[in-house]
């Protein structure tokens, strides 16, 4: 058996941790979520319960959950800044991927060129979002 003895700030990141793993983990699944994350989530945030933060949880059916307020109350805002920086390098990537395929081979094995072509595009993103992203058909 594991104890913590964690301060009031630590327990509400330990919350902020152990629900934005879970979105992470189980957010796009529909019916195969991964039952034992969503278990973990309850018994960290049944501790709410007996620790004076009963508002950031929610009992439902068999399993405590967080709240609304919990819910409403920023954790998505991080998530957003956390997926759209995701997004925005995985585009880069595959943008300068894509760029550089349709060179030379040895262009193609140049890593430095592949950096460089990453950290263009971002530049790009960090100045203009997708504004300037165009498709042909």
């Amino acid at each position: 058996m594991v104890n913590l003895q964690l301060t009031d700030l630590q327990f509400r990141r330990l919350l902020d941790m152990v629900y934005v793993g879970n979105w992470i983990l189980n957010s796009t699944r529909e019916d195969d979520r991964i039952r034992d994350y969503d278990d973990m989530e309850g018994l960290i945030f049944s501790q709410c319960l007996k620790n004076g933060a009963e508002r950031l949880c929610r009992r439902d059916r068999d399993r405590v959950r967080p709240s609304e307020e919990y819910v409403r109350g920023g954790i998505h805002e991080a998530i957003m800044d956390y997926e759209d920086a995701v997004f925005y390098e995985i585009l880069a990537e595959e943008l300068a991927r894509r760029d550089i395929s349709r060179e030379e081979p040895q262009v193609q094995e140049d890593e430095c060129i592949l950096d460089e072509r990453i950290l263009e595009y971002i530049e790009e993103f960090e100045e203009n979002g997708i504004e300037n992203i165009t498709l042909e058909k």
